[in-house]
């Protein structure tokens, strides 16, 4: 690290904590826990005897559109404990049911195009952390993580839980059970942070218990209440132990069949009610949902998320630095099992998390076997440790060992700070951090050693941000995603997105940001300027938007774009932009439409990208998609189309068929994945799983390539 650059942070860690004086003291609104003995009978209806001896919150206020205003409809929540499981009981009233916007039933749905109840749950009281459980009007369940100190949401994390609605003649009303063994919490406190968030969608209203600012998510915890008088929890042994058993059926052209049957056993042990350790033995993941297919117009490599539920479970605790993005991601789990694009067997897992103190930490360990001849086993593993200072902020510690590929003598270990307050100027979000790594493995050389400093004013109506970043040349973690190397890149986006007194349009948005990357000689290697000058979202919820984009590169090689179709290494410069026209999701039938046009690498190129979500019935969903890239350059025309369907039957919010259609150009292949899930009980499910491939026809007829059959149980215990 340059001399100028270590100052810089040694400044900033003394000077920064006088932000604190910012932070203004308000008093959270509070709601006691009700106690009962017994059960509840899930079925929505709120008929149970034992609600009334509920903590009740009925006093909310409006976010969207009007904030801070009482809403025209009543909500009313219900909250229970017997000591095992926490009840949620939610009434929401609408005047004309008919006005409900309600269309999934599937598991994780997207239900921010719906009316919904959030809730969240800050079981550490930390204001940095939680839990998410939303249901909408026909019963679809949506659980996540609060993600990037509140600003996203983890969606890929699965908890053991239930709810059951109904819809009546004057709105909807629902009913949650959320057993204790399923979270992770400080003991012995009685306390939690707690918020509700209500979405009516055809109102394109949002309302709220607490956090009433359009500048803050219901994720921000730093901003919930407090649910109070929780009872004495009974965690039993506190194990949860979850077995699976699978059996395939997998088929290849010119290749004889593969019959496979497997076995697997995860183990979780709640050390204490805020450690968990977990032990997975033979992880089979035959249920994860196959890839969305991307194009790739670039010469970096594209990005794909991690979908395993076992390094999905307590995956928040390794987020590290401030808006590092996917420009680089120090530990990226999805590296553990593959090997060349090849699945390597996961034999054996290792994890902890939780928190002492003020300290949040997590482990992981892992075994993968052999793969043919090409690699033997191989031992890899992260540690990360999350000091909390002052009262929103982090400092923290990251490591990893271990190399995908078997070289020797793998390592990566880095620390980050983080100074966030949702307090500056009384009521605004802002956040400076910094962040330093540096790797070794076999066989790499140079500058082993990346860092980055970046502040952020992230609010409704200013959203601010300015970072660097400097990537050496040598920094290549083996278990970490890091597409660009050599790079210094230098970042700084200005949104303005007033709200006018409108009957039409409920915001602008003036979008404008600009990046640098040059190499570690300061020679540029990228640009591009990105402004929109009309953005604008109706009251109705459709939104219309026009971009202008100058932007370069400076390639250092030549690259293949398309086949037979390679750019020649040297400067250019073009322009390029986009119009783009999205209906408003609350609709049966609803898109967006998006057009790139304008120069590129010395041509033109036109992006064409069409979404498309029909929803017939409640039983019956349709997803298209549709991208084609059409390139004209002085190296030769090139088209890239990728088309991806996916079609939904929802016969309950606990049993659903999906099929998910995908085809691209380059590969001319086919691929279909169609999945039967049933939820036949909170703790157990059943899948069917059919994967189908054809290659492009030759001559009048398609060719088989592949097919799949996998029939899959699982099953928890809890002890």
């Amino acid at each position: 690290m340059h001399r100028k650059h270590f100052y810089s942070v040694v400044f900033l860690i003394f000077i920064i904590p006088v932000f604190n004086i910012l932070l203004a003291q308000e008093t959270s609104p509070v709601v006691s826990c009700g106690h009962f003995t017994g059960k509840i009978i899930l079925d929505g209806k709120l008929d149970d005897p034992a609600w009334k001896k509920a903590g009740i919150i009925d006093h909310f206020l409006e976010v969207e559109p009007e904030t801070g205003i009482t809403p025209e409809v009543k909500t009313i929540v219900y909250i229970l404990s017997n000591g095992t499981n926490l009840y949620l009981g939610i009434d929401c009233k609408e005047p004309d049911p008919g006005n409900i916007v309600a269309f999934s039933k599937q598991r994780d749905a997207y239900l921010r195009s719906e009316d919904y109840v959030k809730i969240v749950l800050d079981t550490y009281l930390d204001g940095r952390t939680g839990f998410i459980f939303a249901i909408n009007p026909l019963g679809a369940r949506y659980d996540a993580l609060v993600s990037r100190r509140g600003e996203s949401e983890n969606k890929n994390w699965d908890a053991i839980w239930d709810a059951k609605t109904q819809i009546t003649a004057d709105g909807w009303t629902a009913e949650i059970m959320i057993p204790f063994k399923t979270l992770s919490f400080k003991r012995n406190n009685t306390t939690w942070g707690f918020n509700v968030e209500r979405q009516r969608k055809r109102e394109q209203e949002i309302i709220r218990w607490t956090a009433i600012s359009k500048d803050y998510r219901v994720t921000h915890t730093s901003r919930a209440g407090r649910l109070t008088d929780l009872p004495p929890i009974n965690m039993g042994l506190g194990m949860t132990l979850r077995g699976a058993s699978s059996f395939g059926v997998s088929h290849e052209r010119g290749l004889s069949s593969d019959t496979r049957w497997h076995n697997s056993l995860d183990i979780t042990e709640k050390i204490t009610p805020d450690i968990s350790a977990q032990l997975t033995v033979n992880t089979d993941f035959a249920e994860t949902e196959v890839d969305s297919r991307q194009t790739n117009l670039t010469r970096f490599s594209l990005f794909y998320p991690e979908k395993r539920n076992f390094f999905l479970q307590g995956s928040d605790i390794f987020d590290f630095g401030l808006n590092i993005s996917r420009d680089l991601i120090p530990f990226h789990s999805r590296r553990i099992g593959l090997y060349r694009g090849r699945e390597v067997p996961l034999r054996m897992g290792g994890k902890i998390n939780g928190k002492v103190g003020n300290t949040n930490f997590g482990g992981l360990i892992t075994q993968t076997g052999n793969l043919d001849t090409l690699l033997g086993r191989t031992t890899m593993g992260a540690i990360r440790i999350k000091q909390n200072i002052f009262k929103e902020s982090n400092i923290g510690l990251i490591s990893t060992f271990g190399d995908p590929e078997g070289n020797p003598g793998s390592y990566m270990t880095g620390v980050d700070f983080t100074y966030q307050t949702s307090s500056f100027r009384k009521d605004k979000n802002f956040l400076v951090g910094f962040w330093g790594l540096m790797n070794q493995r076999e066989g790499i050389t140079g500058d082993k050693s990346a860092y980055g400093i970046s502040m952020d004013y992230p609010n409704d109506k200013w959203d601010v941000n300015i970072s660097y970043k400097r990537i050496g040349d040598g920094f290549k973690p083996a278990m970490g995603f890091v597409p660009r190397r050599n790079v210094n890149m230098y970042h700084l986006g200005v949104d303005f997105m007033p709200r006018p007194k409108s009957k039409l349009i409920r915001q602008y948005f003036f979008e404008s940001s600009f990046s640098v990357v040059t190499n570690l000689q300061n020679e540029w290697e990228s640009y591009s300027f990105f402004t929109a000058p009309y953005h604008f979202r109706l009251e109705s919820g459709d939104r219309f938007e026009f971009n202008i984009k100058p932007q370069g590169e400076n390639l250092p090689d030549s690259f293949e774009i398309a086949d037979n179709v390679i750019i020649p290494p040297g400067p250019y410069h073009w322009m390029r932009y986009r119009l783009e026209l999205e209906t408003a999701s609350k609709r049966a039938i609803n898109g967006q439409f998006t057009w790139w046009f304008g120069g590129f690498y010395g041509g033109r190129l036109d992006q064409i990208e069409i979404q498309l979500n029909l929803r017939p019935s409640r039983f019956l969903n349709f997803e298209l998609n549709y991208e084609r890239d059409m390139g004209r350059i002085p190296e030769g025309d090139f088209v890239k189309a990728l088309f991806a369907g996916r079609v939904l039957l929802n016969f309950s919010p606990d049993m659903q068929l999906s099929s998910f259609i995908q085809y691209d150009n380059e590969s001319n292949n086919i691929g279909t994945n169609t999945r039967f899930r049933w939820t036949f009980n909170p703790r157990g499910e059943f899948y069917v799983v059919y994967n189908h491939n054809v290659q492009a026809p030759v001559g009048e007829r398609w060719i088989y390539t592949s097919n799949q059959l996998i029939v899959k149980l699982t099953y928890a215990l809890w002890l």
